[in-house]
């Protein structure tokens, strides 16, 4: 497997389980997301955008990382950019580190989506601010190592049929969800957390440290 690593312009927190989480990956930075390579202790292969958010400092402090730029009137965005780049080089599982948070809501939601594609693309991919998580669910049945306790929802971005939740505090069985319900927010962990689901698109979001319900 070739496993790499977007470094994008969202919040981001360094934990160990991210540090595990990155630990042989390739590295390839967007834009301002080079910010967070060395608190991560990385040093990217590449890096690629446009650079409009970038000091000129930051230009020659990561001046040893070989730098693709692009105009800033492009049709797509500098995390989209360094996705191509990371398949390209044949990248087949991603983590969009920095995926959530930050400046602008509209490039968080693509983040979200632009994962779910990929996903549908056969690439696994995991998006992470080190303290919240996000991984692609599509027809199947996958297992989850959060423990118990753990936040999460499950994002619907279409129908939802068959979806089950087994260890959980809320469990369902072969349920739909319509797309746009509130039904599978803020559940929490209770054990082995399985998810089955018959058809749809859907992420899964944990939220790794405590947080307060809205």
């Amino acid at each position: 497997m070739s496993r790499f690593a977007i470094l994008l312009g969202g919040d981001l927190v360094a934990t160990p389980r991210l540090a595990a989480q990155l630990a042989g990956t390739r590295v390839i930075a967007a834009d301002s997301g080079i910010r967070h390579a060395e608190p991560l202790g990385l040093r990217p292969e590449l890096w690629t955008g446009d650079f409009d958010s970038v000091p000129d400092e930051w230009r020659a402090h990561h001046s040893a990382i070989p730098v693709e730029a692009f105009p800033p009137e492009k049709d797509m965005t500098d995390g989209e950019i360094a996705v191509e780049a990371a398949l390209a080089r044949g990248a087949d599982e991603i983590v969009l580190v920095g995926a959530f948070g930050g400046a602008r809501a509209d490039h968080a939601f693509l983040h979200l989506t632009a994962a779910i594609r990929l996903a549908e693309n056969g690439i696994g991919c995991l998006l992470t601010s080190g303290h919240e998580e996000g991984t692609p669910f599509l027809p199947g049945s996958r297992g989850f190592d959060y423990p118990s306790g753990t936040l999460f929802s499950v994002l619907a971005f279409s129908d939802l049929t068959d979806l089950t939740l087994r260890g959980a505090k809320w469990p369902l069985t072969d349920r739909f969800v319509p797309f746009g319900s509130s039904l599978t927010l803020s559940n929490e962990v209770a054990g082995q957390l399985d998810v089955s689901l018959g058809s749809g698109r859907a992420l899964l979001v944990a939220h790794i440290l405590p947080v307060s319900r809205q």
